[in-house]
């Protein structure tokens, strides 16, 4: 009996993307080492806080004794080697989670020092870079300061170590790249700024951990971090935790967090479940294994665009510290195609035609490709690009990597199709 071939990919790609897997078979190997070391701590997690059936029951009101929501708070705190954590699915995406975090800790007076250059789109209308009368942290008299990268586009630590003469209050590390070509930091990096800002002040370092969980065998939480948060819709929520973030890090930190995700004197104590706690309890099993097959699905698309003759970073066979993808497609037009092209190969609206669009919190007109189970979710496979210099598309994510695999190729099929490779 002869196979269908379900999707229209010509010879070319199909020739283009089996080199590329020979290309990242190492690659994969080492994904999937990290991926059994994180699977194994995760269900340690699990079997050392006795996880039952009880745990996944959801509470009303003010839920008040619910003790899954307590068991699963401490189970995030023993994956990433922390004190404590507060996960909770009130938090709405993770620049909600890190606002929680940057006004649980700084009050009227104290500095913010971002040491990672300007950090994503996003949060600059929480810190007050953008965004006047929105009731950002610099209208609460917060001040911010930051080091910009050094020539390398690495943390400078040369003029990290002269700013913390401003005595910060915090330190503030962007792990992951956003919108830019410059390198993400390795959980190694952050220990050593960590070490630096501790030898040298009394400064809370805090990192934006977005993108960045399980992708190594250590968390920085584990290697000096203070503090960090992320959102449950990209990697730690597996796929299957429909909404939600987390913070993690030293007790009284989180506990000032605590109290400004629900009201000073309560924190931790309120805030029902709402039958959420099954998707969240799964959703973090599950996040080591999505997290790896995410990963290899970027390293199959730059080994594949690498082939193709584009610029790729980070490059097949460079170390990863996060599941972002950027390919350097050098115009507008490739970026639009390729978006459509991976919306193409989607499990849900796969039908639609992605546009360019004003998207509230960035600068310039935004292309995205995200036939998403769950809107938004950054960990199923997505691409999007705003459209200036340098045209580079960001691709993340993907649940399993033979399907990811196969919208990448669609991507590449559209762009040949259209002579724009």
């Amino acid at each position: 009996m002869k196979l269908k071939n379900f999707f229209d990919i010509s010879e070319r790609i199909k020739i283009a993307s089996d080199a590329a897997l020979e290309k990242a078979k190492s690659k994969f190997n080492e994904i999937d080492d990290i991926t059994e070391y994180n699977q194994q701590k995760v269900l340690s997690a699990f079997i050392e806080n006795r996880v039952s059936e009880a745990d996944f029951a959801g509470s009303t009101g003010y839920g008040y004794g619910d003790s899954g929501r307590e068991k699963l708070d401490r189970i995030y705190a023993d994956i990433f080697g922390a004190e404590d954590a507060i996960v909770r699915h009130t938090f709405t995406c993770g620049t909600h989670t890190l606002a929680v975090a940057l006004f649980g800790v700084l009050r009227p007076g104290d500095t913010m020092l971002c040491v990672t250059g300007t950090p994503y789109d996003t949060i600059h209308s929480v810190i007050g870079i953008s965004g006047e009368g929105m009731g950002s942290l610099k209208e609460f008299g917060v001040d911010y300061a930051q080091v910009d990268l050094g020539s390398d586009d690495r943390p400078d630590i040369a003029a990290i170590e002269k700013a913390l003469e401003m005595n910060p209050k915090m330190v503030y590390i962007q792990r992951s790249r956003g919108y830019s070509l410059r390198p993400t930091l390795s959980v190694a990096e952050i220990g050593e700024i960590a070490k630096l800002v501790h030898s040298k002040s009394d400064a809370v370092v805090m990192v934006d951990n977005c993108y960045g969980e399980l992708v190594e065998k250590i968390e920085p939480t584990e290697v000096g971090a203070d503090l960090m948060a992320g959102s449950l819709i990209k990697n730690a929520g597996g796929s299957i935790a429909r909404t939600g973030g987390y913070i993690a890090g030293r007790k009284d930190l989180v506990e000032l967090c605590a109290y400004r995700a629900t009201t000073p004197g309560l924190g931790k104590e309120v805030g029902c479940t709402l039958g959420e706690n099954r998707n969240m309890f799964m959703g973090i099993f599950h996040a080591p294994h999505v997290v790896g097959e995410a990963l290899k699905a970027a390293v199959f698309a730059a080994a594949l665009f690498e082939n193709l003759g584009f610029r790729v970073t980070p490059t097949s066979d460079e170390s990863r510290h996060d599941i972002i993808q950027a390919l350097c497609l050098e115009n507008a037009e490739r970026l639009v195609e390729f978006c459509r092209g991976i919306q193409s190969g989607a499990p849900v609206d796969s039908y639609v035609t992605p546009e360019p669009w004003d998207m509230p919190g960035y600068d310039s007109k935004v292309i995205m490709a995200a036939g998403a189970f769950i809107l938004g979710s950054s960990i199923e496979l997505s691409a999007d690009a705003p459209l200036r210099e340098p045209f580079a598309v960001w691709m993340q994510g993907g649940i399993n990597f033979h399907s990811a695999k196969t919208a990448i190729m669609l991507a590449a099929e559209g762009l040949a199709k259209k002579g724009l490779i």
